[in-house]
């Protein structure tokens, strides 16, 4: 990153390291409210659908939006909202109010994400590595949740939800000043800084791409409601155990998406994608089926190749749809990734009907479902730029 651009992307970056802690809070959850209330697999997994569905329906409203106008006031308001929802979940007197609660929490998580990354890739100039610290900070939020969750709730229990809304007003002062940083800076602080209004929307590759990040989606979320209790039975483990194996899956993001910028500077992002897929087949069985202490070992090389390609989705399908950044951006960073919850209570429900090393089976598939669709695909070419060679073009 240069000079120019290094203060908007830290404070950017920052700023969704705090308002993904509620991404990872919600799974995080789910332990205790099994161990408290009483939920059943389907009941606990209902909850990381409520934060998902209503974020899932509401984003490509909000990139729509953010196509048309630039509204960094939406940043610190929606980074309170999602704090606000995950504070209240656990003071909530029914299982209907637990839901509304998380659900709350979604739609600011939505209306978040679009703009978020409209305005990093602006902040960014265009750089793959600048866009990888920005998601970095996603990726550390992710995985300050389940520490975070397990100090609060071992303090009070679940009704001592509320100070969970700390990392929100923490984020809504450090979008404040990301927007206050970004101000002033011409064209590139509208919507589709890094394209503009240039070039042509490639909408075949685009859902295709979107397809592959759906697949992702699944096992990450899979994994994120199931990988705690999974592995506090696998290896006979405690609470402790639990946390450590979700910090594990999320902390592995954080190695993995700085080096997929890195990586695909240097064989292109499509090859990098590519090979993550294939790479998380072999971890996610490995997960599932690999006994005792070594499962920590596929946790993180699930986390690897569920986060390398992590930024360069945002990159691609801005630039798959350069004329649609703020859309591109709501779909690959925030629908595709909310439609990933619809699948929680599928695998709850098979969980409660069977084991939960049945219900997890499924999620070793899913890779290979996006590695085909992904198969084909051309390297985008930014506006402005010059034609890629011929192997960043390659279709393998």
């Amino acid at each position: 990153m240069t000079v120019k651009h290094d203060r908007p992307v830290v404070l950017m970056s920052l700023g969704h390291a705090c308002v993904d802690v509620y991404q990872g809070a919600v799974a995080a959850l789910v332990p205790y409210f099994v161990a408290e209330r009483a939920y059943s697999y389907a009941a606990a997994s209902g909850v990381v659908l409520a934060a998902s569905l209503l974020s899932s329906l509401v984003q490509p409203l909000f990139g729509a939006l953010t196509d048309r106008w630039a509204m960094p006031w939406l940043l610190p308001l929606s980074a309170l909202a999602a704090g606000a929802g995950v504070g209240l979940c656990g003071v909530t007197g029914s299982y209907a109010l637990t839901l509304a609660a998380v659900a709350v929490s979604g739609i600011g998580v939505a209306a978040y994400h679009p703009e978020a990354a409209r305005a990093a890739r602006a902040a960014a100039g265009g750089s793959h590595t600048a866009m990888g610290w920005f998601s970095l900070g996603g990726n550390i939020g992710f995985a300050l949740a389940p520490p975070l969750v397990s100090a609060v709730v071992a303090a009070g229990g679940l009704r001592a939800s509320p100070l969970l809304l700390l990392p929100a007003l923490a984020g809504a002062v450090l979008c404040g000043a990301a927007a206050r940083s970004a101000r002033g800076r011409g064209p590139a602080g509208r919507a589709g800084g890094a394209g503009g209004a240039g070039g042509r929307d490639d909408w075949a590759s685009f859902l295709r791409l979107s397809g592959a990040v759906v697949c992702r989606s699944v096992v990450f979320t899979g994994l994120s409601a199931f990988v705690s209790l999974y592995v506090r039975e696998r290896t006979g483990g405690g609470e402790a155990a639990g946390t450590a194996a979700l910090s594990v899956l999320y902390l592995g993001g954080a190695v993995g998406t700085l080096a997929g910028g890195r990586l695909a500077g240097r064989y292109g992002r499509l090859a990098v994608v590519r090979r993550s897929y294939a790479l998380t087949v072999l971890a996610v069985a490995g997960t599932v089926l690999v006994p005792g202490p070594p499962v920590y070992l596929f946790v993180a090389l699930t986390s690897a190749g569920l986060y390398v390609p992590f930024s360069l989705h945002i990159t691609l399908g801005q630039d798959f749809l350069p004329r649609r950044v703020g859309t591109a951006s709501g779909v690959t960073l925030g629908l595709t990734v909310s439609v990933g919850g619809l699948a929680a209570p599928v695998l709850g429900a098979l969980a409660d009907a069977t084991s939960l090393r049945t219900a997890l089976l499924p999620l070793v598939a899913l890779p290979v479902v996006g590695r085909l669709l992904l198969c084909g695909l051309r390297e985008p070419v930014p506006p402005g730029a010059p034609a890629p060679g011929p192997a960043a073009r390659s279709v393998r």
